[in-house]
């Protein structure tokens, strides 16, 4: 049996002060989890399919276990709710910039494929944003779906994305 969290948390920001944004929001994942939150190392990286001359994102990674009762369709709510308490509109183009984007990448072995709602996150995999965070926090995860762990998924992974450690130290 496993003893990683079950959950696992992508976190973006490229508008505002986005350090202050995702500390934030770490304070929001606290109130949903039932143990520490496991968190990343901040990252700049550039930004994917995103419109041209959007900023820069900081981006991050945290990993925890759920209370006991929340269901994937309950967490990906309470991360809509985060993103809203941040000054993200319910109403946004997709990719464009914004000061929080929270995406539910993994909650345990839980899958999804619903008109708005799909689960594992879906193109995580091929995101180093994503990937290189989350190696971070859970690199032994098998995402499911594949036989792969986190770790395995970004050695293999060949993007043209480029990513800087902000600090090497915790930034919550």
């Amino acid at each position: 049996m496993s003893t990683d969290p079950q959950v696992l948390v992508g976190l973006g920001s490229n508008q505002g002060e986005s350090t202050a944004i995702l500390k934030a929001a770490l304070v929001g994942l606290r109130a949903c989890a039932a143990s520490d939150l496991r968190c990343s190392r901040l990252w700049r990286t550039s930004p994917v399919d995103c419109p041209p001359g959007s900023p820069d994102f900081l981006n991050a990674a945290v990993a925890f276990d759920a209370l006991p009762g929340i269901s994937p369709e309950a967490m990906l709510r309470r991360l809509k709710l985060l993103e809203r308490e941040q000054g993200r509109t319910q109403h946004y183009q997709r990719n464009a910039p914004r000061p929080l984007d929270l995406d539910l990448l993994l909650f345990g072995d839980e899958q999804r494929n619903l008109p708005w709602f799909t689960l594992p996150h879906p193109r995580a995999i091929d995101r180093q944003f994503v990937l290189r965070p989350a190696a971070e926090v859970v690199p032994d995860r098998v995402w499911p779906g594949t036989s792969s762990t986190i770790a395995e998924l970004l050695s293999a992974l060949h993007t043209d994305e480029q990513l800087e450690l902000v600090c090497d130290q915790s930034w919550e």
